[in-house]
């Protein structure tokens, strides 16, 4: 695709209308309009302006590429279909930007990878099969994830949190070549990021070349088996009270709700057991706000930090760094220049 998508995808990205752009830079909507449907070509200096106001250098633009949707989109628009069109616009530009700027990076630099994210054909391995897979090749510990986004990290997965400015939406995720990019919205408790990531991770192993029916109920079922294994938890699930759901989330780091509902799917709970749980919650307003959620241990990115401080004490400078990621120099959401393990620049 052309350089009139990339600047598109920008102006998106920074939630601006092509109005609200034009007054910017001082063009008009007419002006802006041609240039994002490829019918003219922004001059040299205008270009600069152009890329300077989205916060991106001129290179990134010209080199973007194709834009691509997030994995299982329209699954997560038809599930979260309160969430205005325009937020997943503006999102799914968001990440499509977040994208490049790792791209380009990574293409400036070795990195080197602990592990790795297979992908796994959905018509061989069923979501289950291929979460117990996927811990088996990292060789995770039996029980609880510690540290998820670290897990991810070491797998080559670039994990961003913003605010999304809506709590319709958790999260979204696209592969970069042999990289993922995942953001997530900042706005979630612990409990509801993790399931979020882990759903993620389902859709980068299993959807990123064969597309079966229910893309969503696959993720979280691998997102329950990725983070609740059956044979572990199974036996801790019974005889569920509001007491012990309290112990057992500060263990798993999941939801209560989520510990219900692999309670009902594994058969240790029972469906009117079920519904009296949801009762009570909906009786104590736990359906909205979980207590505990403030005592799980945070999940926090530090890559693409990790990174950045790592050019800089190989003796880049600031805006070099920031050109080698397609930020311009001064632009303030370079996570790469942000203060904030297992991905090392060789």
């Amino acid at each position: 695709m052309g350089l009139g998508e990339a600047i598109a995808t920008g102006r998106r990205a920074r939630g601006l209308t092509q109005i609200q752009f034009a007054e910017q830079l001082g063009l008009t909507q007419a002006a802006v309009s041609r240039y994002e449907n490829d019918l003219r070509d922004p001059s040299g200096i205008l270009l600069e302006e152009l890329a300077s106001a989205l916060g991106v250098t001129v290179e990134l633009l010209r080199s973007a590429g194709r834009m691509e949707g997030a994995l299982a989109i329209g699954a997560h628009m038809r599930r979260r279909a309160t969430a205005r069109p325009t937020v997943w616009r503006r999102l799914e530009a968001q990440l499509n930007l977040t994208r490049l700027h790792c791209q380009q990076l990574a293409d400036r630099i070795d990195l080197d990878t602990d592990l790795n994210i297979p992908w796994l054909d959905p018509f061989e391995f069923d979501p289950a099969t291929a979460a117990r897979l996927l811990r088996a090749e990292w060789r995770m510990p039996a029980g609880p994830v510690r540290g998820l986004i670290g897990w991810m990290e070491a797998a080559g997965c670039f994990v961003l949190e913003s605010d999304f400015g809506t709590r319709r939406v958790d999260g979204l995720s696209q592969w970069a070549r042999t990289y993922s990019v995942i953001m997530t919205n900042s706005t979630a408790p612990t409990d509801r990021k993790r399931l979020t990531l882990a759903h993620e991770l389902g859709h980068l192993c299993l959807h990123s070349q064969g597309v079966p029916d229910d893309v969503e109920s696959d993720a979280m079922a691998f997102a329950s088996e990725f983070l609740m294994p059956a044979e572990v938890i199974r036996p801790q699930l019974r005889n569920l009270t509001t007491g012990r759901l309290h112990d057992l989330k500060r263990f798993w780091g999941v939801s209560m709700q989520a510990l219900i509902e692999r309670a009902y799917q594994l058969g240790t709970l029972t469906a009117k057991k079920r519904t009296y749980l949801y009762k009570r919650f909906s009786a104590l307003g736990w359906r909205t706000h979980e207590p505990v959620s403030d005592e799980l241990a945070p999940e926090r990115p530090r890559l693409l930090a990790d990174i950045g401080r790592e050019l800089l004490d190989r003796g880049f400078t600031p805006p070099e760094i920031a050109a080698m990621s397609g930020y311009a120099a001064k632009a303030a959401d370079n996570p790469f220049l942000s203060q904030g393990p297992h991905l090392r620049v060789v």
